[in-house]
C-alpha cells in the first residue's frame, strides 16, 4: 500500500510538472508565467525610479545623456546624430518592445509563428496585398539616400543592444503569455512600420462596391447618388484660392471608361464619420501675436499609445513631439522655429485592375496587345504548431493579385476585395518618407516647410505649419498620381495602357494655402480644394461636418489662448444635426405616437445639438438619425450575396431637403409608396422603441455617455490591461470625434512665439508594461480633455523640477 501511495504522488508530481511546462492553446506554460525568478511577477515596477544611471552601450560613438521627467517622457541629448538615433530605438525598445514586435509581425504576415493557425487567414491577407513587397521598396528608397540610411541603422543598433541585453526573466508580459521570445530589430521593420500606417489610411477602396452599383443600379443612378462632389463643403484650401501653375496635360479616359459611364449596363439578377483635425491660427488672432497649432490625429485607440512621446537633441536639432514606435524621428511635434501637425488626405493612390490571364496557369496576362509574364512570389508563412504554409502571390506590372480565385478568398471577409484583379498601390513603390520629417523636425521657416514635404509619398497628409516667423500654411500632401477625372471610382480594365497611371502630380502644384486673409488654416479630412482645382485626386473624402464647425469657431475667434483652442478640441456640437434636424422635426406626426415617443419628442426638441457625454438629446438624435439612414438605402444596397456601397451622409442629406418625394425613399419590399415624411416616421418610432427595449423609459440610461460604449483596449486584447468602458462625450461627426475605441489619440497644441511652449497628451503612458505607473498615468488627463504643459530643454543641463532621473549612455 506505501509503494502504491508512493507511486501515485509521483505520479501526481509528474503530471503536475508536466502541465506546468506545457503550453494549451493561447495559454502559456503556468510553471514559466508563475516562475516568481522569470515570470510575470518580473514585471511589476516600482514608481521609485533610480535618480540617476550609467550604463556603458556598445555601439556609440560618445556620451548620451537622457533625462526622464515626471510622466518618464525621455528627453535624450546626443553629440551627434548617429547616437541620437540609436538611443531613440534604445529607449523605445526599453518601453515598447513588445508593441514594435507584434505590430511587425502583423504587417509582414508573421502572426501565426506566435499564436498558431488562428491568425493564417489575417497573414496570408498581409502577404498577398504585398505588405512586405512594399516595405522591402521603401528600404531601396531610404538607403539610397545616405541621411535615412544612417538614421534607419542608427535606430536599429539601438533597439537591438536592448534587445540583446534582455534576459528572459525581464522580458514584456505579453512575450511571457505567448510563450516566445524578442527577436533581433531589421531595418526593414522600420519600414514595416510605415506601411502598416498606409494600410491604415490609404489601403481601403470602394471600386469593388461602386462597380457593383454600376452594373445593378446603371450610370444615371450611380452619378446621381455618388456625385463628384458633396451637396455640402467647406474645402480645405478656401473656397475661391487661385492656382498661380501652369497644369500639365490631363490624361484622356479611356474608351472603355467612356462607355461603362455612357452605357446602361445591364445587372446580373439575383461607414462614415471619423478621421482627424488639426488647424493654425495666425497671430491676428491670438492674445499674443504668434499662431498657434493644433492637431489631434484620430486613430483605434489601444494600450499602449500607437505614439511615443519623447525630445530629440543632436547639435543639427532640438525637436519635441510624438513618434511611432519602431520608426525614427518625430511624426507630429515642434522645434523652437516651426510647429506642424497631420490629418489623412484619402487620395485616391489605391487601384484595382481587371487581370485577363492567358489560360489555368496563370502564368501569362493580356496587356497592350500582347501577352505578358506574370510574377509569382512565394511566400512561407511559419505556422505555431504546425506545418509551414506555402502561398504562390501573382503580380502583373500593376501589382499582386490578392484573390486569383473565389477558392483563394476567404468566406466572408474583405468585402471590398474582387477576385481576379491586381492591386495598384502607391505604398508598393520606392519612398523615402522619413527624410520628411527628417527634414521638418529641423525645419527654421516656410521653405524648409515645403522642402520636407517633397520627400512624402504615402499616406497623403495635409500638413498644418506655423512659425515664429507669424506664417502659416496647410497642404494636402503626398505623391498623387495624374489621373483623368474617376480614374479609380471604378475596377478598371487592366489591358488597356489608357487605364494605367499617368505619371505625378508636380509636387509642387500640390494644393496648397499660405497666410489666407481669413487668419486661419484647417484641415478635418474634408474635401481638398473647390472645383477650379484642376488635378483629380479623390472623387469622396470624409463629410464637411467637423470641418465646417472648426471654420465657423476660427472665423469668430479672437484673442485666442493655447487654453481656448484645448477647449475647442473638445467641442462635441453636431453640424449635422443642425443641418437636418429642423427638417425631421417638421416631418414628425405627434398624433401617431405612444407616451414613451411624445416624451423623446419633448426631449430632443429642446436639445442643444451637442453630444455631451450627459446628453439624452444626443442619443435619440443619432439613433434617429441612424435609423433613417439605415431605412432609406437599406432594401436596396443590403443584397446578400452582392458587395455594394451605399450612399452617403451628405446625399441622404440632399434627399432629405431637396427631394421629400424621391423614388428612392420607397421601399420596394411594400405595397404602398413611401415618402420623406413616411421614413422620417418610421425610423424615429424605430429608434425610441429601440432605446426603450435597450435602456428602459427615458432617464438617465438614456444618456450619450452610457449609451455610446467608449472604451481603449490593449493592443492584442488582453483583458484587464485596458481602460473598461467609460463615459465620455463626442461622435464621429463632431470635432471631439470620439467613437467607442477610435478617437484624439493625441491632442497637441503649439504656441508659437519668442518662446514656443507645448502642450499635450495621448491616452495611456509612456510605458507598455502593464505593470507599471507610467503604463496609462496621462489617461484620466486625456480622459477630462486636459493636456500637459510639455517640458522643452534646451541642453542637457538646463535644470528642471520636472525631471526625476537622468540615464547617461556611455
Amino acid at each position: 500500500m506505501k509503494f502504491v501511495k508512493a507511486f501515485f504522488s509521483a505520479g501526481i508530481t509528474l503530471l503536475l510538472i508536466w502541465v506546468l511546462k506545457t503550453k494549451f492553446g493561447d495559454i502559456p506554460p503556468l510553471g514559466d508565467f508563475l516562475n516568481p525568478a522569470t515570470g510575470f511577477w518580473q514585471n511589476a515596477e516600482s514608481k521609485n525610479i533610480i535618480p540617476t544611471e550609467n550604463l556603458r552601450i556598445k555601439g556609440l560613438y560618445d556620451k548620451v545623456t537622457i533625462k526622464y521627467d515626471e510622466h518618464r517622457i525621455p528627453h535624450i541629448f546626443a553629440n551627434n546624430d548617429h547616437d541620437l538615433y540609436f538611443a531613440q530605438g534604445y529607449v523605445t525598445a526599453h518601453d515598447r518592445l513588445w508593441q514594435m514586435d507584434i505590430q511587425t509581425r502583423s504587417a509582414s504576415g508573421r502572426l501565426s509563428e506566435i499564436v498558431g493557425p488562428k491568425a493564417l487567414e489575417i497573414d496570408q491577407y498581409h502577404r498577398r496585398t504585398g505588405m512586405v513587397y512594399a516595405a522591402e521598396n521603401a528600404l531601396k528608397g531610404m538607403f539610397k539616400n545616405p541621411v535615412s540610411r544612417l538614421m534607419v541603422n542608427a535606430y536599429t543598433e539601438g533597439v537591438n543592444n536592448y534587445v540583446h541585453q534582455l534576459a528572459p526573466e525581464n522580458y514584456p508580459i505579453e512575450f511571457k503569455l505567448l510563450s516566445y521570445a524578442p527577436e533581433e530589430w531589421k531595418p526593414i521593420n522600420c519600414a514595416l512600420l510605415l506601411k502598416l500606417m498606409s494600410e491604415t489610411l490609404a489601403g481601403g477602396s470602394d471600386q469593388f462596391g461602386m462597380t457593383n452599383n454600376l452594373k445593378r443600379f446603371g450610370a444615371q443612378a450611380v452619378n446621381d447618388l455618388f456625385p463628384d462632389y458633396p451637396f455640402h463643403e467647406d474645402p480645405i484650401i478656401p473656397v475661391g484660392t487661385k492656382w498661380n501653375f501652369k497644369p500639365l496635360p490631363i490624361p484622356k479616359p479611356s474608351a472603355g471608361f467612356l462607355a461603362q459611364m455612357t452605357e446602361n449596363i445591364k445587372s446580373h439578377e439575383i461607414m462614415d464619420g471619423v478621421g482627424s483635425n488639426n488647424w493654425a491660427i495666425s497671430g491676428s488672432k491670438t492674445a499674443n501675436g504668434y499662431p498657434i497649432l493644433a492637431n489631434d490625429p484620430h486613430l483605434d485607440l489601444s494600450f499602449p499609445s500607437i505614439w511615443y512621446q519623447l525630445q530629440m537633441s543632436s547639435p543639427t536639432v532640438n525637436v519635441y513631439g510624438v513618434s511611432l514606435p519602431g520608426s525614427p524621428c518625430i511624426i507630429i511635434g515642434y522645434n523652437q522655429k516651426i510647429s506642424w501637425g497631420v490629418t489623412n488626405v484619402d487620395a485616391d493612390v489605391l487601384d484595382w485592375y481587371q487581370v485577363k490571364f492567358k489560360d489555368q496557369t496563370k502564368s501569362e496576362y493580356w496587356y497592350n496587345n500582347q501577352w505578358n509574364k506574370v510574377k509569382k512570389r512565394i511566400e512561407i508563412i511559419k505556422v505555431r504548431g504546425q506545418q509551414s504554409v506555402t502561398d504562390t502571390v501573382l503580380y502583373t506590372h500593376h501589382g499582386p493579385v490578392v484573390y486569383e480565385t473565389e477558392s483563394k478568398k476567404p468566406v466572408g471577409h474583405h468585402g471590398n476585395i474582387p477576385v481576379g484583379n491586381a492591386m495598384r498601390w502607391l505604398a508598393h513603390d520606392e519612398s523615402d518618407d522619413i527624410m520628411a520629417f527628417h527634414l521638418l523636425n529641423r525645419g527654421k521657416n516656410y521653405n524648409d516647410y515645403r522642402q520636407a514635404l517633397k520627400y512624402y509619398s504615402c499616406p497623403a497628409q495635409n500638413f498644418v505649419f506655423a512659425s515664429s516667423d507669424k506664417d502659416i500654411a496647410v497642404t494636402p500632401n503626398g505623391k498623387f498620381p495624374l489621373k483623368f477625372k474617376d480614374q479609380g471610382k471604378f475596377i478598371l480594365d487592366g489591358s488597356d495602357p489608357a487605364n494605367d497611371w499617368h505619371g505625378w502630380i508636380p509636387a509642387e502644384q500640390n494644393p496648397t494655402v499660405k497666410n489666407p486673409l481669413r487668419g486661419f488654416v484647417s484641415s478635418a479630412n474634408q474635401s481638398s480644394t473647390d472645383q477650379t482645382y484642376p488635378y483629380y485626386i479623390n472623387w469622396k473624402f470624409e463629410q464637411y461636418y467637423r470641418g465646417k464647425r472648426i471654420n465657423d469657431k476660427l472665423g469668430a475667434l479672437k484673442n485666442a489662448t493655447a487654453d481656448s483652442i484645448r477647449t475647442m478640441q473638445m467641442d462635441n456640437y453636431s453640424i449635422l444635426a443642425q443641418d437636418v434636424l429642423p427638417a425631421m422635426l417638421n416631418y414628425l406626426d405627434p398624433s401617431k405616437m405612444n407616451r414613451d415617443q411624445l416624451e423623446a419628442l419633448a426631449i430632443i426638441k429642446k436639445w442643444d445639438k451637442r453630444y455631451d457625454a450627459n446628453s439624452t438629446g444626443a442619443s435619440i438624435f443619432n439613433k434617429w438619425w441612424s435609423k433613417f439612414y439605415d431605412t432609406t438605402w437599406r432594401d436596396r444596397f443590403a443584397v446578400k450575396d452582392i458587395f455594394l456601397k451605399a450612399p452617403s451622409y451628405d446625399r441622404t442629406e440632399k434627399l432629405l431637403l431637396t427631394e421629400p418625394n424621391s423614388n428612392w425613399f420607397d421601399n420596394m419590399h411594400t405595397p404602398i409608396k413611401e415618402t420623406c415624411a413616411d421614413i422620417v416616421n418610421i425610423a424615429f418610432n424605430a429608434a425610441i422603441n429601440d432605446l426603450v427595449r435597450k435602456y428602459g423609459k427615458p432617464g438617465i440610461k438614456w444618456q450619450w455617455g452610457v449609451v455610446k460604449k467608449t472604451y481603449i483596449n490593449h493592443l492584442a486584447g488582453l483583458p484587464g490591461f485596458g481602460s473598461g468602458e467609460f463615459s465620455a462625450g463626442g461622435t464621429g461627426g463632431v470635432i471631439n470625434a470620439l467613437k467607442n475605441n477610435n478617437g484624439p489619440s493625441w491632442r497637441m497644441v503649439v504656441q508659437m512665439g519668442p518662446v514656443v511652449k507645448g502642450y499635450g497628451v495621448f491616452p495611456g503612458g509612456e510605458s507598455g508594461n502593464p505593470g507599471s505607473f507610467y503604463y496609462n498615468d496621462m489617461f484620466k488627463t486625456w480622459k477630462h480633455g486636459k493636456l500637459n504643459e510639455l517640458l522643452f530643454l534646451n541642453s542637457a543641463t538646463e535644470s528642471s523640477g520636472r525631471i526625476k532621473s537622468t540615464l547617461i549612455l556611455n
